[in-house]
């Protein structure tokens, strides 16, 4: 069984802080690339942020960049999203992904969390 399971998220007030924890298991994460993305109400699915490869860098979206920073603990095999200066529009539901090849070679993997909850208001 793979998945992902996020956790971390909760309410602040505009300006504070948060970081999101992605926690895999089943499979190696370090082996796959990784996604975060978010849903606030009302509104379609946004990807925020990425990491792909082993030598790759972080990739954001222009509402996140500068703010949020993905990191990623092989170790662990957990990935992670610091977020500072959190603003309203912050405020949706954030979901960890991966995607990745089995090492058996012909299934990809496109795994999905539950999502864990930010609230940013005064």
């Amino acid at each position: 069984q793979v998945q992902v399971v996020e956790s971390g998220g909760g309410w602040v007030q505009p300006g504070g802080s948060l970081r999101l924890s992605c926690s895999a298991s089943g499979f190696t994460f370090s082996r796959y690339s990784a996604y975060w993305y978010r849903q606030a109400p009302g509104k379609e699915r946004e990807e925020i942020a990425s990491f792909t490869g082993v030598r790759g860098s972080a990739n954001y979206a222009d509402s996140v960049r500068d703010r949020f920073t993905m990191s990623r603990d092989i170790a662990k095999n957990m990935v992670f999203l610091q977020m500072a200066g959190l603003k309203p529009e912050d405020t949706a539901v954030y979901y960890c992904n991966a995607k990745g090849w089995r090492l058996e070679g012909s299934q990809f993997d496109d795994i999905w969390g539950q999502g864990t909850q930010v609230t940013v208001s005064s």
